[in-house]
């Protein structure tokens, strides 16, 4: 679901730097601390960006006329090259809160470190994360841990999905708290990934 690039007008100074040409990759936006305030720039810099479902609830709220129910959509995207973003997004229709959630997702986009950091490999491809690192939201902790080649993704489901679109082929995990929070659980992996990029090499 990208946007129609060709008639994108940018809103921000971000966004007028990206169309003129200015920045070419976004490897430059996350290496200037520049703020991504629009999906354009992500669909700009990053063509073919992958985005998976990973849960819908319906959620509701009180108001003067009485409940109002929403669906509630969290999203995955990814490039499944280095770079990773969770969204959520909530409508009164199914479709409008997953353009909501990929739009939020791709505002939320990280670069992710990838590596070999596990001691039966050291085969230096970038299949795996470089060194063990661990994520936290709300009750949920999740530890990703260096695997060697063709161990594959050892996850639960939300975990495999994230860590598949952030370009990682190979990875042990230990998790702990409520994992059936879909939300917390991609948000606690997620926050892992973005801690790999917390030391410099």
């Amino acid at each position: 679901m990208s946007a129609d690039l060709s008639t994108w007008e940018p809103k921000t100074e971000l966004g007028r730097m990206v169309k003129e040409g200015k920045i070419r990759t976004i490897d430059e936006i996350f290496a200037n601390n520049y703020v991504i305030k629009e999906p354009e720039i992500v669909d700009y810099l990053l063509p073919g960006l992958k985005h998976e479902l990973l849960n819908i609830n319906i959620v509701q709220r009180q108001t003067h006329a009485g409940e109002r129910s929403q669906f509630q959509v969290v999203v995955a995207v990814g490039s499944e090259d280095g770079y990773v973003g969770i969204g959520v997004g909530k409508a009164r229709q199914v479709r409008q809160a997953v353009e909501k959630a990929i739009k939020d997702a791709k505002l939320n986009i990280i670069p992710v470190r990838r590596g070999c950091g596990s001691w039966k490999c050291s085969c230096e491809e970038p299949h795996s994360v470089p060194f063990v690192v661990e994520g936290k939201s709300g009750s949920v902790r999740v530890r990703v841990i260096p695997a060697p080649k063709g161990a594959g993704l050892v996850a639960g489901g939300v975990a495999k999905v994230v860590l598949r679109l952030a370009g990682i082929r190979d990875a042990w995990t230990q998790t702990r708290g409520d994992t059936r929070t879909t939300l917390n659980f991609a948000k606690a992996v997620y926050a892992a990934l973005y801690n790999t990029y917390r030391f410099k090499l």
